[in-house]
């Protein structure tokens, strides 16, 4: 017989309102993965390979802003979600991750499938919680009980983030034919209200006076998710200070807003750019040109604004957490805000003159062809993009259209799961999911498509061109000997192959032509997920890019 305790986990995961369970095969995991799959309250999302299916939830949650859970059987299966569960608690994503595991008597006794499972996620969770194994005694099933709800509410309230509960399981792990599974009826739910951060009338006195001291303000806009009363904050601010966005801040949609600040930085670093006051709020920025510039050049001052949850110093100038909601404190005192109109026209004159370079580049490299992407992607798209060049093309590129929101995995900035995230984003959504990935990323992380649920409003763009370009392209890798073997790690796979085993509408482009006639078809919306596969060459897009930085540092 099933304990009663691990039956009643779905229960009060659906009484706390999450929705969507994704589960991965085992025999030690029987038991929860019958709770989670014969709940009506609850969808589940049966995914073979634990790497993957910690991104896909980490995906769903991501785009729901609500937790999901995670349930594997013992043993390296646990080890899997690592990755995906460092991303969450960086990128701050509710996830309940839900391991079975051997009774504790069978650790270290060579069992199959057993390790050191209690606390494996380290310091990576919020918190790690271990199920009694014993349920004789009458006050274990409250114990139970409180340990879910204990996890639910810490992994979703502050700053959301991953929480672990490790369930030791002796068998009979399946119930009889005749045994009914049912869930409690008496389950005590404890619930713990989200609220906001607010700071007291004496501290917003205290910031307003502190502005009028500085002569040059600068903003700058961290990965955040999309908001439109955010957008319309950042646009009042913008009218008097530079505001500095990345496409992953949701707000190059802006008017008035910098997007091209790692291009001005790289290319026109003597300037005085650098602000007496630095105002941040979100979470990483993608430019490595901004921080080190910021880093050499630092402020006087600089607010960091964020309601709860750990603060990075990653400007190594921080002088105040303001613990309050971006949106109520920027708009008490945006109107105090004020540069010298020197400063904030500065900024603009060298935007412009960058924006003028990047919209008259053409040819066959991937700065273009990504600049063709999203010109031609649906208004209303869930964008993903894959880390090392594929989200820096597109920020050079920049995204204009407010209901695109744009996701990527910045919290480890890894590429090992940003097909799976993106695939878990277009399992909870009806509109287009458009993912942006390089060939590495995409081989590496190909079992996001080994399931049977592969979304039909999935569009995947890869860029293929045979190895990591990004060694071409940044200093120290790019002039050795070593290069196309152990840096740029050399393939000649194409995706066609496996896009057949997955059966996947293939498309694929070598040119400009192609690339248009491709288009053409490849965002219709037709019961069917889709993959472009667009081939380049890494050092022709090395020479066209530093085509590009010669032609600004002319202007």
């Amino acid at each position: 017989m099933i304990p009663q305790p691990v039956v009643d986990i779905a229960e009060i995961c659906a009484l706390k309102g999450i929705r969507h369970a994704v589960l991965s095969p085992g025999s030690r995991n029987a038991p929860l993965l019958l709770a989670f799959a014969r709940h009506p309250k609850i969808e589940t999302h049966v995914i073979p390979d634990e790497r993957s299916a910690g991104f896909i939830a980490l995906g769903i949650a991501q785009k729901l802003k609500r937790p999901v859970v995670l349930v594997c059987t013992s043993g390296s299966a646990v080890y899997n979600y690592a990755p995906a569960v460092a991303e969450a608690f960086y990128s701050t994503i509710p996830l309940v991750v839900i391991s079975a595991d051997r009774p504790p008597e069978w650790i270290d006794q060579r069992d199959g499938q057993t390790i050191r499972q209690s606390g494996i996620f380290g310091n990576h969770v919020k918190r790690s919680f271990d199920f009694p194994d014993q349920y004789s005694n009458q006050d274990v099933k409250w114990h139970c009980h409180r340990i879910v709800n204990d996890a639910i509410n810490i992994a979703n309230c502050g700053s959301p983030g991953p929480v672990n509960i490790n369930v030791p399981l002796r068998e009979p792990f399946y119930p009889e034919k005749s045994e009914n599974i049912h869930y409690s009826k008496d389950i005590k739910i404890i619930n713990e209200p989200l609220s906001k951060s607010k700071l007291h009338v004496d501290d917003f006195d205290h910031f307003e006076k502190s502005v009028s001291g500085y002569n040059k303000v600068l903003f700058v806009v961290g990965q955040t998710p999309s908001n439109s009363q955010l957008r319309n904050t950042l646009g009042d601010v913008a009218k008097s200070v530079p505001v500095l966005c990345d496409i992953i801040s949701n707000a190059q949609s802006v008017e008035g807003v910098i997007t091209n600040q790692d291009l001005i930085l790289a290319n026109y670093p003597d300037n005085d750019l650098s602000p007496d006051l630095l105002v941040t709020i979100g979470q990483s920025v993608i430019s490595k040109n901004l921080k080190g510039y910021l880093r050499k050049h630092r402020p006087t001052a600089h607010w960091h604004i964020q309601p709860s949850g750990d603060v990075a110093d990653t400007f190594q100038s921080l002088t105040e957490i303001i613990r309050s909601d971006e949106i109520d404190f920027l708009n008490s005192i945006s109107s105090e805000f004020d540069s010298k109109p020197d400063y904030l026209q500065k900024w603009h004159q060298l935007e412009n003159k960058v924006e003028a370079q990047i919209s008259s580049i053409s040819g066959w490299w991937e700065l273009p062809i990504t600049k063709s992407i999203l010109e031609q992607c649906p208004n209303e798209c869930q964008l993903h993009l894959g880390n090392s060049m594929p989200i820096r093309w597109a920020n050079y590129v920049g995204c204009k259209k407010e209901q695109i929101e744009v996701f990527s995995n910045r919290g480890t900035s890894g590429i090992d799961g940003c097909m799976s995230t993106a695939v878990g984003c277009a399992m909870a959504c009806d509109e287009t999911v458009l993912v942006i990935l390089g060939d590495l990323s995409f081989f590496y992380d190909r079992n996001a498509l080994w399931h049977n649920e592969l979304p039909p409003n999935l569009r995947i763009v890869v860029l293929n061109n045979h190895g990591g370009g990004i060694f071409r392209l940044i200093n120290g890798p790019s002039d050795l000997a070593e290069l196309g073997e152990y840096f740029e790690t050399d393939q000649k796979l194409n995706t066609s192959n496996t896009i057949k085993d997955f059966e996947i509408e293939y498309l694929s482009a070598t040119s400009e032509t192609n690339l248009a006639k491709a288009l053409e078809t490849f965002f219709l919306i037709d019961g069917k997920a889709k993959l472009l596969e667009i081939f380049t060459d890494s050092s022709i897009n090395k020479v066209e890019f530093e085509k590009v930085r010669a032609g600004l540092k002319k202007l």
